[in-house]
């Protein structure tokens, strides 16, 4: 018991908090105005690095708010999209910064885009297999399943320096364009800095979860 309170339960309810705490954040720091909506702020961000075919288009959803690297757009919520906030700015150029990645070619950004096919089959398919494999006690199905899984863990990792540099890169870029003032940045990091945590633990949910069903698949659980 002391093992998958360890393994399993610890990082669910870091994942848990991580979901609260960027939900208070970005509640917090929308109160705080700003001189323009999160989607004019990405589109100077981008027209001023010459990135002007890359699209800005609303999306349903409460921060649902992602990049698209094949259709080349920054797709925001209505609260990011038309919000003139720190909040809103601060989510909308932690997009752009994606964008940014993807016109340099930003290697963890390739290999995490050519990683996603695994991962997502891994979580599906394969975590099914290592479950049915230890619950019917076929080992070998369950060995394979970890295999697939693994790919999951690979891509949480692959997608930690990802997301860390296109916050890097939003702050940096709004401060340097005039877009916010030097000692408003700390209202924008305030929102990125809990967004950062939940891609921390997704990390630590995954490595911890691949731990816990090697531990028993190895022959050590207790």
């Amino acid at each position: 018991m002391g093992l998958l309170i360890l393994l399993m339960i610890v990082p669910m309810g870091l994942g848990f908090y991580a979901q609260w705490k960027v939900k208070s954040s970005f509640a917090k720091m929308s109160k705080v105005p700003a001189r323009m909506s999160g989607a004019e702020a990405a589109r100077q961000m981008l027209d001023n690095a010459g990135m002007q075919s890359v699209g800005i288009e609303p999306i349903q959803g409460h921060l649902s708010d992602h990049y698209d690297p094949r259709a080349k757009v920054l797709r925001l919520s209505p609260d990011v999209y038309g919000g003139r906030s720190m909040a809103a700015l601060g989510v909308a150029c932690h997009e752009a910064g994606h964008a940014f990645q993807d016109a340099q070619n930003y290697a963890p950004l390739v290999i995490r885009n050519a990683a996603v096919p695994a991962a997502n089959f891994g979580s599906g398919i394969g975590m099914s297999m290592l479950f049915f494999g230890i619950m019917i006690g076929l080992t070998p199905l369950a060995w394979l399943g970890v295999i697939f899984f693994s790919a999951v863990v690979f891509f949480q990792i692959i997608n930690l320096p990802v997301e860390f540099d296109a916050s890097s890169r939003a702050r940096e870029e709004l401060v340097s364009q005039g877009l916010i003032a030097r000692d408003e940045e700390r209202y924008v990091a305030k929102v990125l800095n809990a967004a950062a945590l939940t891609y921390v633990a997704a990390t630590l949910q995954s490595v911890m979860t691949l731990a816990y069903y090697l531990f028993i698949l190895s022959g050590n659980r207790r």
